[in-house]
């Protein structure tokens, strides 16, 4: 197949086309390097460019103060699950605070009781991860570590529509799903992670933006792979990072600041995106059944049911027929998700659209 789909994937996700052709065209070799990006050394003054644009494009398009640290790390989300406990609750006598809103945040959750107390305030369990708390209905102990929450699930697809109020306890947030697909208050976290795969580049590099002050907490007992002030103070080129991964983040980040415009700009366009989807699911006459609650639905990945299992496959491989990809609900909840982050373009949501009323109107 040599023409491209519409890819709904949960992640790795769709790349912005633009960034896909100017990586193609250069892939042989860097204009005035003649090497490939896959093949240029980590120490090169071509890739120190790179790192730091890619940094400062961030820093531009989430308008991130003094004070604050972009690194680019591995491991993914899965890796901070545990560094971030390690570092803030282990040995401290204190305990960390988790908002549990889907399935990721489980997953933080359970890394983080390996290494100290942990509250869960909040939990959705009970109505099936379908919404995000109210403000009123967790109270957050003003002397804990940090407060954690994923701010937006895949699987479940529920997303926080703003930060949770934390009374001024750090706020840490597993953001690697949405992030850089909306603005932020971002002088109301401590610490965001963000595997890039979804939003901002390939698998294989994780951003980390931490506040100075949390920074100086680090304490110096650490692995040094494992401990942030290690790639603070090296700019995140301690060791060989995923070159080729920071390569593609310096683009798409440039092309959040040059051809969408921003991070306002961008907002506007997933609600448009995303309105679409709801709207052919609420007129559809329970044909098609939500998952999130009205108010908790996600920009980034939406979920709904079928009447049937059977008839949710049979979807799934139409679809497929007709060009749109990957829209197979995740294994532990079934259904249909469309993951629509940033590089999906409008056209692609428009076909989904129009293959919903067709193939509804065909079954009902």
């Amino acid at each position: 197949m040599n023409e491209r789909v519409f890819n709904f994937s949960p992640g790795p996700a769709t790349l912005p086309l633009p960034v896909l052709q100017e990586v193609q065209q250069h892939l042989l070799a860097l204009p005035g390097v003649g090497a490939s990006v896959l093949e240029i050394s980590h120490r090169s003054k071509t890739f120190e460019g790179m790192i730091r644009q890619a940094e400062e494009n961030i820093r531009q398009l989430l308008r991130l103060p003094e004070g604050y640290h972009v690194l680019f790390l591995q491991g993914g989300a899965s890796l901070q699950f545990s560094q971030v406990p390690m570092t803030f609750l282990r040995g401290t006598g204190r305990s960390a605070d988790y908002l549990i809103t889907g399935s990721w945040g489980k997953k933080a959750l359970a890394e983080a009781q390996r290494e100290g107390n942990v509250r869960v305030v909040w939990d959705g369990k009970g109505e099936g991860y379908r919404r995000v708390p109210q403000p009123g209905e967790y109270e957050i102990d003003p002397h804990a570590a940090y407060v954690h929450f994923t701010s937006n699930e895949t699987i479940q697809g529920v997303q926080f529509p703003t930060e949770p109020e934390t009374g001024g306890v750090p706020l840490v947030c597993d953001a690697s799903s949405d992030f850089l697909s909306r603005p932020i208050d971002i002088q109301r976290y401590g610490l965001i992670y963000a595997g890039a795969q979804k939003n901002v580049g390939p698998a294989g590099v994780t951003i980390v933006i931490i506040r100075q002050d949390l920074l100086e907490q680090v304490p110096d007992h650490l692995p040094t792979m494992l401990n942030y002030k290690t790639h603070a103070e090296h700019g995140s080129l301690y060791n060989t990072p995923p070159v080729f991964a920071i390569y593609v983040v310096m683009l798409v980040t440039r092309w959040l600041l040059e051809n969408i415009g921003g991070l306002e700009e961008m907002h506007r366009l997933n609600q448009q995106k995303a309105q679409m989807l709801y709207e052919a699911i609420d007129r559809s006459e329970g044909f098609y059944r939500g998952h999130a609650q009205p108010d908790s639905r996600s920009l980034m990945n939406v979920t709904w049911r079928l009447p049937s299992e059977e008839l949710e496959a049979e979807f799934v491989r139409q679809a497929k027929e007709e060009g749109l990809h990957e829209l197979k609900g995740h294994r532990s909840v079934g259904g249909i998700r469309a993951s629509i982050y940033n590089a999906m373009p409008v056209e692609g949501v428009r076909a989904l659209v129009q293959f919903m009323e067709h193939f509804r109107q065909k079954h009902a």
